[in-house]
């Protein structure tokens, strides 16, 4: 059973095509990873799978409701996790979840029992009557993923939820998501720049430009690269690029100075590499594919961390709460 169906889905700003006929679907259960450069329209397409936009072309369904038609319904489905914090500050973890609680009509017989259970999931029992305010990073992080669960979504969205955090607190979040998932059966969609978060999804979807070019598991992707990459560096990067495409026939990609591509037995091929080329070489290595050079090379732009509109989240969240 699908719980997302999304088909031809489109949305234009004018003459700017942000998505274009995107189409996809995502079972019940599956943690699926959304992908794509800053612009390329992964944000767009979320928004009008969680009814902030409405599509101008196609059609999307989540939990079997129409996203532009039946607005009210698809929200009750689906929780949101925003990449940038929406909580209030001033209150306390469990004011915070009793306005959200209030906001998507949970009945007070179950509120408190809901509050409860989840304050405990998240390990944050003795912490619920303090003022968010004086809580870490990974903290409010694990509050917002109790608050979106609170109304027993079908569907939770992760908008990049351990943006800025460090290692051992990103690592410590992932293990309630995972153990949500198991737990639950909950359906899990997600936008990371993390590769390593995306390597524990079940599929992995990359838009760019507006268009889905890619959709399949994270070893298939892996593998579709056909081979070893080879990264150099030369000192001219442009004609060592040009060298590598007319003597070797391959692809390269240039992303920071580095130029890679993709070639069979990396580690044989790099001796009559070396013995060979002309353009004077600074450094050259070969490792097995990862998802970093999946993207690199399908968007032909390294996955960055950029700084996101600091109210942009607020924004969406106050919109969200004025659909209700």
């Amino acid at each position: 059973m699908n719980i997302i169906e999304v088909e031809e889905l489109s949305r234009d700003f004018g003459q700017l095509k942000a998505v274009e006929s995107v189409s996809f679907d995502i079972p019940q259960g599956e943690l699926f990873a959304f992908l794509g450069p800053n612009g390329a329209g992964k944000t767009t397409t979320i928004n009008m799978l969680c009814t902030l936009l409405k599509p101008t072309g196609g059609h999307a369904t989540v939990n079997g409701y129409d996203v532009a038609t039946q607005r009210k319904e698809v929200r009750n489905s689906i929780g949101l996790v925003f990449q940038d914090p929406t909580l209030d500050d001033y209150l306390t973890a469990e004011q915070n979840l009793r306005f959200h609680a209030y906001a998507y009509r949970v009945p007070r017989h179950e509120t408190e029992k809901r509050i409860e259970e989840l304050m405990t999931l998240v390990e944050l029992s003795d912490r619920r009557k303090s003022r968010v305010r004086t809580f870490s990073g990974g903290m409010k992080r694990r509050l917002e993923i109790a608050r979106g669960l609170l109304h027993n979504p079908r569907v939770l969205f992760l908008d990049e939820p351990t943006l800025g955090l460090d290692p051992q607190t990103r690592r410590h979040i992932w293990d309630h998501i995972l153990h949500l998932r198991q737990q639950h059966g909950l359906t899990i969609f997600l936008t990371t720049h993390y590769m390593d978060e995306a390597e524990v999804a079940d599929r992995i979807g990359i838009i760019d430009h507006g268009h889905l070019i890619a959709l399949d598991t994270p070893d298939r992707l892996k593998d579709g690269l056909g081979g070893d990459v080879v990264t150099l560096r030369a000192q001219d990067t442009f004609a060592a690029a040009a060298e590598l495409a007319e003597k070797y026939g391959v692809e390269p990609v240039i992303e920071d100075g580095s130029i890679s591509f993709s070639v069979p037995q990396g580690e044989k091929f790099l001796p009559r590499l070396c013995g060979s080329f002309e353009s004077p070489l600074i450094s050259v290595g070969v490792h097995r594919p990862t998802l970093d050079d999946v993207f690199l090379k399908m968007t032909g732009r390294a996955i960055r961390d950029q700084e996101a509109d600091p109210m942009a989240a607020t924004r969406m969240m106050m919109n969200h709460r004025r659909g209700h």
